[in-house]
């Protein structure tokens, strides 16, 4: 079987289950960014309802940089819930993206604040680890 073939071949249920993990991981990750940077928000404006937190986080520009932690998350939905079975291919580019996401210099302003935020909150650094964890070099 060739390489291309094993790529697009269905994920194995580990393989899943492994995509599945990477999901909640970083929706964890996620809240537990969220929380800090609403309550940087309130401590600057005051407290805010949680309907104002959620137009804070989809159109507020302090909340921006989260976005592409939704985002992926996001993707790893739309392939696991897809009506096409999810591939290898499939599983190594998401895992590529979460990688580059936390290791890569490519964006400026989520790496400022991603360091910053690891630098100032404890629980922080341990949800980060449970990611990298599951985001070896190679898949």
């Amino acid at each position: 079987m060739t390489k291309t073939a094993v790529k697009t071949e269905s994920l194995t249920n580990v393989e899943i289950n492994r995509l599945t993990e990477l999901r909640g991981r970083l929706l964890h990750l996620h809240k537990t960014l969220l929380e800090r940077e609403s309550q940087d928000y309130e401590k600057r404006f005051g407290r805010v309802s949680t309907g104002e937190l959620l137009q804070l986080v989809l159109n507020h520009p302090q909340f921006a940089w989260l976005r592409i932690i939704s985002a992926l998350v996001v993707e790893i939905d739309e392939v696991l819930n897809s009506e096409e079975p999810a591939t290898l291919s499939d599983l190594e580019d998401l895992i590529s993206q979460a990688r580059l996401l936390f290791t890569s210099p490519g964006n400026e302003e989520f790496k400022g604040k991603y360091q910053a935020a690891l630098q100032r909150e404890p629980a922080l650094v341990m949800a980060h680890s449970t990611v990298m964890q599951l985001l070896p070099q190679e898949c």
